[in-house]
């Protein structure tokens, strides 16, 4: 693991696994049903505030993708086979998620499959995808932008968690009282 990777364009860098990434959730939203997509990325009833601290999140993952796709991966080393587990856990993850909430009526919370352990299993394992990609190219920083993101994206998540009471009400409210927000803890 470096502190600052060297940077270049080159044939194995990171973007090979962000590319494997977006090519499964550019499948899946283009399969899925245009009111199940709107409703995964409804962000009607922010807050502004809400909205400001989310965009700060997604500066700091576009500097963290902007590592990924210019540091080459660190290939034979132990860290990629490390990296590598993650992001096929990850991307596994997300793909189960996804096809969870997909076959959830619009008219319900999302509470079967991976809901089950987790209220935000698509967000935690897009966290452990991104974590493996992190490592996969070695760069301290590139995993310090991540984990950024990550912390500001939780108030994209309060603002979700939010969102729900105010659609289902108490069957939300109970799913919040059985399922911890992020897997083992709250």
């Amino acid at each position: 693991m470096e502190l600052i990777p060297e940077l270049q364009l080159g044939w194995l860098n990171g973007w090979i696994p962000l590319s494997l990434y977006c090519l499964t959730i550019g499948i899946l939203m283009m399969t899925s049903p245009r009111a199940v997509v709107r409703r995964l990325f409804d962000r009607s009833g922010w807050s502004r505030r809400q909205r400001i601290l989310t965009v700060i999140g997604k500066l700091f993952a576009l500097v963290c993708l902007g590592l990924i796709i210019f540091t080459p991966l660190k290939v034979g080393n132990p860290v990629f086979i490390l990296g590598s587990i993650l992001v096929v856990l990850g991307l596994a993850g997300v793909t189960v998620a996804v096809f969870n909430f997909r076959n959830t009526p619009t008219n319900q919370p999302v509470t079967s499959g991976l809901y089950r352990i987790s209220r935000h299993p698509q967000i935690l394992a897009l966290g452990i995808l991104f974590l493996g990609i992190c490592i996969a190219i070695g760069s301290w920083v590139a995993m310090f932008a991540l984990v950024a993101s990550k912390l500001f994206g939780h108030f994209s998540i309060l603002a979700e968690e939010e969102s729900c009471l105010k659609q289902y009400g108490d069957s939300y409210r109970d799913y919040v009282k059985r399922v911890p927000r992020y897997f083992l803890f709250f």
